[in-house]
């Protein structure tokens, strides 16, 4: 007797992950957010969804948080570029300046966009330097006033879980025959296009002996919990506080000399570990030594700053004895937690939680440097450029 025939189905060949568009998206997710990730290259047509807006605000936000540093611009150098990384070479868009601008200040980087003020018109500039996007906003009389006579702090940022609109915030101080001297501070939101109330709190007398005004420096404003922070300068040695929640102004006092009196110190805020507000310090004479300042707040509510590890850079750094002068700190990444120093020998990175360096540059010019932390979202390689136009509005 014979035995039956089997019948063989025959099974349609699986579908690769790369087909669902789903998947797919989910693995692109996850790749790194830097320039030479595979997916800004890519040819294949499955991969063109990396050009839908809605994928590159999914992508902007699952990365906000860990941003990687494309590179430090000089503000000293019309915003000239440094980047960190070969592979990883910002492809900058065009330059936001015009004929008529004038003389600029660069107020800081974060979250991708590069603030400026341009005091010859008294605006401030809002740029995407990876799509060339830029913004354009008047300064209000009262802030403009003060910012072109003796200076401005500025901010930008983008409010949590937002990666279309922006907020800026500048800050001044009218020490200049007003009475009581006052610390100034408004902010500007993209979304509504309107500024908001102007925010003021009296400034404390210091006998600095300084023949300076109290001035809110044009460094890179630390963002640290609900609140932005600039250093102060002149007769008045602190830190400015705007408490973005509270819409609050407020001075905070530090336990060292900022500045120094006669030789000058140096002094550089930061957001330390566990997201607090920190600062830097190297005092002139022990310019080897970096001092890490935090402000922790205690159990009874009551903040007080205390010194939480000292950094000897001349040892870090391997240097010789006639290159221990000159240290200088010229530049901080907060999200990356990234200090940049100056020396005698050249420009040097440093990652202050495993003190590991790189030397950047030979360069040994003075100068400041904003550091650019972004979610790098632009695609090139599939038809072309595609820029992030979702993320600013032009003026």
């Amino acid at each position: 007797m014979s035995s039956p025939r089997r019948r063989h189905c025959r099974r349609s060949p699986a579908a690769s992950p790369l087909e669902d568009d789903d998947l797919l998206s989910e693995i692109l997710l996850r790749l790194p957010p830097q320039p030479s990730a595979p997916a800004r290259t890519a040819v294949c047509k499955r991969w063109r969804l990396v050009c839908d807006p809605r994928f590159r605000r999914r992508f902007r936000l699952r990365h906000r948080r860990n941003p990687p540093l494309l590179g430090f611009f000089n503000r000293f150098d019309r915003l000239s570029f440094q980047p960190t990384d070969a592979p990883d070479v910002l492809p900058l868009g065009p330059s936001p300046l015009q004929r008529d601008d004038g003389d600029l200040l660069s107020l800081g980087c974060r979250h991708g966009l590069l603030l400026v003020f341009l005091p010859g018109i008294l605006e401030v500039l809002v740029w995407d330097p990876v799509t060339g996007d830029r913004h354009r906003v008047a300064v209000p009389p009262v802030v403009a006033e003060r910012a072109a006579k003796i200076g401005v702090g500025g901010a930008v940022y983008r409010p949590p879980g937002d990666v279309q609109h922006f907020q800026v915030v500048l800050a001044v101080t009218d020490d200049h025959g007003a009475q009581p001297r006052r610390a100034l501070a408004c902010g500007y939101s993209s979304k509504t296009g309107v500024w908001g109330s102007l925010i003021s709190t009296p400034l404390p007398y210091q006998g600095h002996g300084s023949q300076f005004s109290a001035i809110v420096c044009a460094e890179d404003a630390v963002l640290a919990g609900d609140s932005l922070y600039w250093p102060l300068a002149g007769k008045l040695n602190g830190i400015l506080e705007f408490d973005l929640e509270k819409q609050r102004l407020a001075v905070i006092r530090v336990p060292v000399d900022m500045w120094g009196k006669r030789e000058r110190n140096g002094f550089k805020l930061v957001r330390a570990e566990g997201g607090v507000l920190g600062f830097l310090f190297i005092s002139h004479s022990d310019c080897c030594a970096a001092q890490l300042w935090k402000r922790i707040t205690g159990c009874d509510g009551v903040a007080s700053w205390v010194l939480a590890r000292t950094i000897q850079l001349d040892k870090l750094l391997s240097l010789k004895p006639e290159e221990k002068g000159g240290i200088e700190m010229v530049g901080f990444a907060q999200d990356n937690y990234v200090l940049l120093l100056r020396t005698v020998i050249g420009l040097f990175m440093i990652h202050l939680e495993s003190l590991k360096f790189k030397k950047l540059s030979n360069t040994t010019t003075v100068s400041r440097y904003f550091p650019f932390e972004s979610v790098y979202t632009a695609v090139t390689g599939i038809g072309g450029r595609h820029d992030a136009s979702d993320v600013m509005h032009n003026k």
